[in-house]
């Protein structure tokens, strides 16, 4: 084994200060690449502990910034291409609002003829069957509410029925949804098996 590859503690003690000093640095520039303070923390924080893990292969006379730059921008890069494979989660707790669920609440998507048959068929089959096993006026306010993305008014008038109506059929609907979807959950990940 090449001598310059071992490290000595004082050679980790002195590589760890050094990282440690471009840590502002990195949180910065993990700020600007996620626009998300707590992204921004944790994508700072999983740098520093891979450059910390790794720290057998920076090579001495390296420019340590741009080893750091570059270990943020791969753990950055991984992360992203990790959630990207992921399918989007969607809770159902049965407490949340149905407003402003859009990526862009002043964008409204104008529900045409026919389209709640075609966000229907974008389902996986086991999540369209769920819902279709709901009693009629909870998958009503299921679908109106979490694919239509209505509002509770909205919905109420659409069901003809009082606000508190629509709340309590959403509630209970969702926790049909969750409870007939509990081991569909499980296998895809989207939630643990102790929930």
């Amino acid at each position: 084994m090449d001598k310059t590859a071992e490290k000595s503690p004082e050679r980790s003690k002195e590589f760890e200060e050094l990282v440690l000093e471009h840590l502002d640095m990195l949180h910065a520039v993990a700020l600007r690449l996620t626009r998300n303070k707590a992204d921004a923390e944790d994508l700072t924080q999983n740098t520093l502990v891979k450059a910390l893990r790794f720290h057998d292969k920076f090579k001495e006379g390296t420019y340590i910034k741009a080893w750091l730059l570059t270990i943020l921008r791969n753990t950055f890069i991984n992360e992203y291409r990790r959630k990207s494979r992921r399918p989007p989660v969607v809770e159902l707790s049965g407490t949340e609002s149905s407003e402003e669920k859009s990526p862009d609440p002043e964008v409204r998507i104008d529900m045409t003829h026919g389209t709640r048959e075609d966000l229907m068929e974008l389902l996986d089959d086991r999540v369209k069957k769920a819902i279709e096993s709901l009693p009629e006026d909870f998958r009503g306010a299921v679908i109106m509410a979490d694919l239509e993305d209505m509002s509770y008014k909205e919905i109420a008038e659409r069901m003809a029925c009082p606000l508190g109506t629509v709340m309590s059929r959403l509630y209970r609907g969702r926790k049909l949804l969750r409870d007939i979807l509990q081991e569909y959950a499980e296998e895809r990940r989207v939630v643990s098996h102790t929930q």
